[in-house]
């Protein structure tokens, strides 16, 4: 089926950048339905960030073509920019401005003057919870506000489509808790909205993933898809009361894809085509052995986490 433009803000195919020898981004195809938030997955040096550059135009594409809200980003660049907003890890605020002059410069980078300007910043003071605040300097103030004020920045020309790359590292949960309720409703609102993530939690809320590892997109659907389809084996969770042991002790079967620790409980994923119920005895015959209490051993859906892991592995 042949994808529609109108229907998605970003349709990429086989899209491909190298540095030399060395392939960054490898043939890379998704597509992004208008008013999603789509979130990007991978360990660093994966390919996220080189993958998002060539989307807003500042990479060129060694091979491959990429649509943003419906435009070619190599023959139609200035046309995107003006609606779309870009919010990095850095936050890209001026620490010597204060908060008002931060927003009157990026209203004047965007074309957004006169009583649009004063409207949109009324709009976003309150939103960042910075009203009473715009003399401040931008450098006192916190990791939490800086977030929102750069969101702010980001979205003072009320862009279709916002491009966030690990907006919420470094900040605290709470802030995260706030700046991620932040961008529901800027989807709800019709904004489609492409984030870098590291944080499993986060992904949990997108309406879409993509895990991408060493330039490859891995895996890719929604995150109920993803437990669902993506996972080759089963996961059992152990609740027993020495994990740090069991751990040890089960890594040394040699049977299983992966045996990692979640708190205080232990995943194991089980080989494709292994069920769960043929492996419990084993696993229980094993910490036994060990001398390691086990107070349950139960199949249980997959995380993102372990969908995630079982992936990039």
């Amino acid at each position: 089926m042949t994808l529609q433009p109108n229907d998605h803000a970003v349709i990429t195919e086989n899209l491909t950048k190298k540095f030399g020898d060395f392939t960054a981004v490898d043939h890379v195809n998704f597509a992004i339905p208008r008013g999603e938030i789509f979130g990007f997955l991978g360990p660093n040096g994966a390919g996220k960030t080189t993958t998002m550059r060539m989307l807003l135009g500042l990479l060129r594409p060694t091979a491959g073509t990429a649509l943003v809200l419906g435009l070619d980003v190599q023959r139609r660049l200035m046309e995107i920019r003006r609606r779309i907003g870009y919010m990095s890890q850095k936050f890209s605020l001026y620490n010597d401005l204060t908060v008002n002059e931060n927003l009157n410069f990026y209203g004047g980078v965007y074309g957004v003057r006169g009583e649009k300007l004063r409207e949109r910043k009324k709009y976003i003071l309150r939103m960042a919870g910075l009203e009473g605040r715009e003399r401040e300097l931008t450098k006192n103030l916190s990791g939490g506000w800086k977030q929102r004020l750069a969101l702010g920045a980001a979205i003072i020309h009320q862009p279709e489509m916002l491009f966030l790359d690990e907006p919420t590292a470094g900040v605290d949960p709470i802030s995260r808790r706030a700046f991620w309720q932040l961008l529901y409703e800027l989807a709800e609102s019709g904004t489609t909205i492409f984030v870098t993530t590291h944080y499993m939690d986060e992904a949990e809320h997108c309406q879409s993933l993509a895990f991408i590892q060493r330039g490859k997109i891995v895996a890719q659907g929604s995150p109920q898809e993803m437990k669902l389809h993506q996972m080759p084996g089963e996961v059992l969770e152990i609740d027993c009361d020495q994990p740090d042991r069991a751990i040890q002790t089960l890594r040394a079967v040699g049977t299983f894809d992966e045996v990692a620790l979640y708190g205080a409980l232990v995943h194991v994923v089980t080989p494709k085509g292994v069920t769960a119920a043929s492996q419990k005895p084993v696993i229980e015959q094993a910490l036994a052995a060990a001398g390691i209490g086990v107070r349950a051993v139960d199949r249980i859906v997959p995380s993102l986490e372990d969908v995630f892991i079982a992936s990039v592995k």
